[in-house]
C-alpha cells in the first residue's frame, strides 16, 4: 500500500512540475514576445521620427544677399547651395526675393536636410525638398481661413503706433488713415484721447497667426469729439466705395493732403511772404510742408499729368489736370514717378519729396489752382462725390447695420453711437 502510495505521490509531482516548467516557460515566451514587439515598435517609432518629423530654423532674408550666399552662411557647402538654387529658379525666380521675408531650414532629428523654404508672401511658399539625388521644387499655398475682428483703441502718441499697441500690424493704420483722408490729416489733426474702432476681415493661418488683412467693412474715429464713421458698400457701378452712415460718400473729389505721410505746415498760403533764398516779399500761392526727404507725394484727385519735368526755380515739378477745372502742382521734388498724358487716380504716387530748384531744405511746395486762380487749400471745401443711390438704400442699410452691430466696444466705455444713430429713410442721404 505504501508503494502505491509513493509511486502516486511522485507522478503527481513529476506532472505538477512538468506544468510548472511548461507554464514558466509559457509566461517567458510570452514576455519576450512582449519585449520583442515593445522593442518593435519602438524601432518603429524611432524611424517614423528620423523620416517624418522635421525641425524647422527660420532667419529672416537679409538684404542684397543673393539665395546661394545665404544658404552658406546657413551652413550649406557651396556645391549644396548651388543645387538648391538651381531647382529653385525654374519655379521661381530668385532675383525676387525680399528682405525680411522669411527662410526656414527643415532638418531631420538626424540633421538630415528635409525642407528648404521660403516665404514669398502671405499666400505661398517656395519649398525645395530632396529626391533621389536631386532637389525638387515648388510652390505651395498656404492654407487659411479668413475671419471678421473688431480692433479699437486709444490715441496716446499717433494712429500708427497706437494701431500697433492694439496688436495689430501697421498696414492697418496706413488703411484706417486712408478711410477717412478726406476728413482728416493724420499727422496734424489727432489728439491724446481720440479712439477708432473698425470691423476688419483677417486672413489667418491654422494657429490663429495673422497674414493679410481683407476689407475693412466699417470704422470708427472720434477726433476731439468728432464723430466720423465710415461703412464699406457699392457706388452704382458696383465700384466699393465708403459711405457715411447718413448714405452719404466719403471720397470727395480731393484728398485732405498731397502726402501718404504728411508733416507740418512751414509756410503757409500768403499774398507776401518773404523769400528765404530770393530775399524779398512776394506772393507764395502755395502751402510748404516740411516732409524728409523722400516722403512719398500723392495726387489729391483723379486727373492727368500734363507736365512732369524740372522748371526752374520750381525743381522737378508734376502739374495734375482735373476734370472738375481744378489744377495741382507738386514741387521741388526729388524724383518724378509719372510722365507727360499719364493718367492718375487719387492717392497714385507721383514722387518723392525733395528740395530741387529754389529751397533751403526738403519740402513738398503744393498748390492748387482753379480756372487760372491760385486757391489756399487749407480754407477750400472738398466738394463731395455722390451719396447712396435711392435705390441701394435698403441694401445698404442692410449692409451698415450689419457692420455697424460687429463693432467692439468703444475704448474707455464712451457712449457716442446712440447721439449718432443713422437714418433709416433714404431721402436723408441726399
Amino acid at each position: 500500500m505504501k508503494f502505491w502510495a509513493r509511486v502516486i505521490f511522485w507522478t503527481s509531482f513529476a506532472a505538477a512540475a512538468v506544468l510548472f516548467v511548461g507554464y514558466s516557460y509559457r509566461v517567458r515566451y510570452a514576455a519576450e514576445r512582449q519585449l520583442q514587439s515593445q522593442s518593435s515598435a519602438a524601432n518603429t517609432e524611432a524611424q517614423i521620427i528620423q523620416q517624418k518629423v522635421v525641425m524647422f530654423t527660420e532667419r529672416a532674408v537679409p538684404a542684397g544677399i543673393p539665395f546661394a550666399a545665404m544658404l552658406q552662411r546657413l551652413g550649406f557647402t557651396s556645391a549644396n547651395a548651388a543645387r538648391l538654387s538651381a531647382a529653385a529658379q525654374p519655379v521661381f525666380d530668385l532675383r525676387h526675393l525680399r528682405a525680411g521675408n522669411t527662410l526656414s531650414i527643415g532638418k531631420s532629428v538626424m540633421g538630415e536636410l528635409r525642407a528648404v523654404r521660403y516665404r514669398i508672401d502671405a499666400d505661398r511658399v517656395l519649398s525645395i525638398a530632396p529626391q533621389g539625388n536631386d532637389y525638387h521644387s515648388e510652390i505651395q499655398t498656404i492654407p487659411s481661413q479668413t475671419e471678421t475682428s473688431g480692433v479699437g483703441g486709444e490715441i496716446h502718441d499717433s494712429l500708427f503706433q497706437s494701431v500697433l499697441d492694439s496688436g495689430e500690424k501697421p498696414e492697418l493704420a496706413m488703411r484706417l488713415a486712408a478711410i477717412f483722408g478726406w476728413d482728416l490729416d493724420f499727422y496734424t489733426d489727432p489728439r491724446p484721447g481720440d479712439t477708432f474702432r473698425l470691423v476688419v476681415e483677417k486672413k489667418k493661418l491654422m494657429n490663429g497667426q495673422t497674414i493679410a488683412y481683407g476689407r475693412i467693412l466699417a470704422a470708427e474715429y472720434i477726433n476731439g469729439g468728432r464723430v466720423f464713421r465710415a461703412v464699406l458698400f457699392h457706388d452704382p457701378s458696383g465700384v466699393p466705395v465708403y459711405y457715411a452712415p447718413d448714405g452719404k460718400s466719403m471720397k470727395k473729389a480731393f484728398l485732405h493732403s498731397p502726402l501718404k505721410f504728411a508733416a507740418p505746415i512751414t509756410s503757409h498760403f500768403s499774398a507776401s511772404r518773404f523769400h528765404p533764398i530770393l530775399k524779398q516779399y512776394r506772393p507764395h500761392l502755395g502751402i510748404d510742408y516740411g516732409a524728409p526727404m523722400g516722403t512719398p507725394v500723392q495726387t489729391i484727385g483723379d486727373g492727368r499729368v500734363i507736365f512732369a519735368s524740372m522748371k526752374g526755380g520750381d525743381g522737378n515739378m508734376v502739374k495734375v489736370q482735373h476734370s472738375n477745372g481744378y489744377t495741382t502742382y507738386y514741387l521741388h521734388l526729388s524724383r518724378i514717378l509719372v510722365h507727360d498724358g499719364q493718367r492718375v487716380e487719387q492717392g497714385d504716387r507721383i514722387g518723392l519729396v525733395g528740395m530741387t530748384g529754389l529751397a533751403t531744405g526738403p519740402h513738398l511746395d503744393f498748390r492748387i489752382q482753379l480756372r487760372g486762380q491760385f486757391l489756399n487749400f487749407e480754407r477750400l471745401a472738398l466738394p463731395p462725390s455722390e451719396p447712396v443711390a435711392k435705390s441701394d438704400w435698403n441694401e445698404f442699410a442692410a449692409d451698415r447695420d450689419r457692420a455697424l452691430a460687429q463693432m467692439p466696444p468703444p475704448p474707455g466705455n464712451q457712449t457716442v453711437l446712440a447721439k449718432n444713430a443713422p437714418p433709416t429713410k433714404p431721402t436723408e442721404a441726399r
